[in-house]
C-alpha cells in the first residue's frame, strides 16, 4: 500500500508541476506571441482538453489493460509533450503539446487513482485519496517555481526535465505489484452510473473547482502583471496558495472519511463565495495575491470529498475504480477548460468582475443545495444524500 500510495503520489505530482509551470510564462507568453487574454485562455485550457478526449480513453484501458498498462501510456505522453513545449517555436505547438499533456495527465490520474484506490481500505478511503492530492497540489504549489525558472533560464533544459521525471516513474510503475482488472465495465454501466445522485454530485464538485481554478489561473496571473508584480512575484503567489491547499488536504480527507463527505463541502463554499467575489477589486497587487492565496485553500476543500463520492458511488455500482476517476477527468476538464477559455474571454470583453461574480453565486448556489441536503438529514452517512442534493444543484 506505502509502494502504491508513493507511486500514485509522484505521478500526480509529476503531472501537476508540469501543468501549473505556465503560470508565471502567461506574461512571458503573451508579449512574445501577441497573446490577448482570450489566446492566453486557449492555451491554459488546452490542456483540460486534451484530459477531456483522454478521460473515457483512459478509464477504458484500464479497465481492459489494468492500471500499469495506463500509467504507462500517460506517462509515455506527457514526457512527449514535455519536449514539445520544451522546443516549440510557435503559439500553435505550444496549445498542441499542451493537449497532448492533457491526454497523457487523463491516463496517468486514472491509472494512478485506480491502482491506489483498488488497493485502499475503503474506511480510508478520503484519507489516501486526499494524501495523494496533497502530493498533486505540492506539485501545482512546485509548478510556478518551476515556470519561473524556466523564464528566468532556459525553458529548453527546465522542461525537458519533466520527460526524465516520466521515464523515472515509468521504471517504478513497471516494479510494483498491480492487481488485474476484476470485471470488464460495459459503457452503458458507465452511462447508468452518471444517472446516479452520488455520482452526479461528485462531478458537479470536480466541475466547479475546475472552473474557479481555471478563471483565477488566467485572470490572476495577468492582473497581477499589470499591477506590477514579476514572474517570481506571480510565481510566490501561486506557491504559498497551493502550499496551503495541500496543507489543507490530508486533513479534509480525515475529516471526510469521520465526519461525512458533506462537511468540508459546505465550510469550503462558504468560505469560496465570500473570497471569489472579492478577487476582482484589489488595485495593488499584493492586495490581489493576497486574496488569491487565501481563495486556494476554500476551493481546494472540495477536491478530496467530490473524488470520494465518486469513488462510493463506483463501488456500489460496481464500477471499477479507474473508470470513477475517467468521471473526474471528464468533469474537471469541462469546468477548468470553460474557465480558462470563457473566463479569459469574459474578462476580456466586459472585465474581471463578470466571471469573478458568474462563479460566486455559483459557489452560493452549491452551498444552498448542500446546505438543505444537511437540513433534511439526508446525508447521515456522509456520501449519498450530499451528491443527490448537489447533484440536482
Amino acid at each position: 500500500m506505502r509502494r502504491i500510495l508513493t507511486l500514485a503520489s509522484a505521478i500526480v505530482f509529476v503531472d501537476t508541476v508540469f501543468y501549473a509551470a505556465i503560470t508565471p510564462l502567461l506574461p512571458q507568453f503573451a508579449d512574445e506571441f501577441g497573446l490577448s487574454k482570450t489566446g492566453a485562455g486557449i492555451l491554459v485550457a488546452a490542456y483540460a482538453a486534451g484530459t477531456f478526449a483522454g478521460a473515457l480513453p483512459g478509464g477504458w484501458l484500464a479497465a481492459r489493460a489494468g492500471v500499469r498498462a495506463t500509467v504507462l501510456v500517460g506517462l509515455t505522453l506527457t514526457g512527449v509533450s514535455s519536449l514539445a513545449f520544451a522546443f516549440a517555436p510557435n503559439v500553435i505547438v505550444l496549445d498542441l503539446a499542451r493537449f497532448l499533456q492533457g491526454v497523457g495527465g487523463a491516463f496517468s490520474w486514472a491509472g494512478a487513482f485506480g491502482w491506489l484506490v483498488g488497493a485502499a481500505p475503503a474506511e480510508r478511503r478520503g484519507e489516501v485519496i486526499g494524501s495523494a492530492m496533497a502530493a498533486a497540489i505540492v506539485g501545482a504549489l512546485v509548478g510556478p517555481a518551476f515556470g519561473a525558472a524556466a523564464a528566468a533560464s532556459s525553458p529548453e533544459a527546465v522542461f525537458s526535465s519533466i520527460a526524465v521525471a516520466t521515464g523515472v516513474l515509468a521504471v517504478f510503475a513497471l516494479r510494483t505489484p498491480a492487481v488485474a482488472p476484476e470485471h470488464a465495465t460495459r459503457l452503458r454501466d458507465l452511462l447508468a452510473a452518471l444517472r446516479q445522485p452520488p455520482v452526479v454530485g461528485g462531478m458537479w464538485l470536480t466541475t466547479l473547482p475546475g472552473l474557479l481554478f481555471g478563471t483565477i489561473g488566467v485572470l490572476a496571473p495577468l492582473r497581477l502583471d499589470e499591477l506590477g508584480a514579476g514572474s517570481a512575484a506571480i510565481a510566490a503567489v501561486f506557491l504559498i496558495a497551493a502550499g496551503l491547499e495541500a496543507v489543507v488536504s490530508p486533513i479534509v480527507g480525515r475529516v471526510s472519511d469521520r465526519r461525512g463527505r458533506l462537511l468540508p463541502v459546505i465550510a469550503g463554499l462558504a468560505a469560496a463565495t465570500v473570497l471569489v467575489a472579492l478577487l476582482p477589486w484589489p488595485n495593488t497587487a499584493w492586495l490581489l495575491g493576497a486574496a488569491v492565496i487565501a481563495s486556494a485553500p476554500a476551493i481546494g476543500t472540495l477536491w478530496t470529498p467530490a473524488i470520494a463520492l465518486l469513488s462510493d458511488g463506483a463501488e456500489r455500482l460496481g464500477l471499477e475504480q479507474a473508470f470513477a476517476f475517467a468521471l473526474l477527468n471528464l468533469s474537471w476538464s469541462i469546468g477548468d477548460s470553460i474557465g480558462a477559455a470563457g473566463g479569459g474571454r469574459l474578462g476580456q470583453a466586459a472585465g474581471d468582475e463578470l466571471p469573478y461574480m458568474i462563479l460566486a453565486a455559483l459557489c452560493a448556489l452549491t452551498l444552498a443545495g448542500a446546505v438543505a441536503a444537511a437540513a433534511t438529514g439526508r446525508t447521515r452517512t456522509g456520501a449519498s444524500g450530499a451528491a443527490a442534493e448537489v447533484g440536482r444543484g
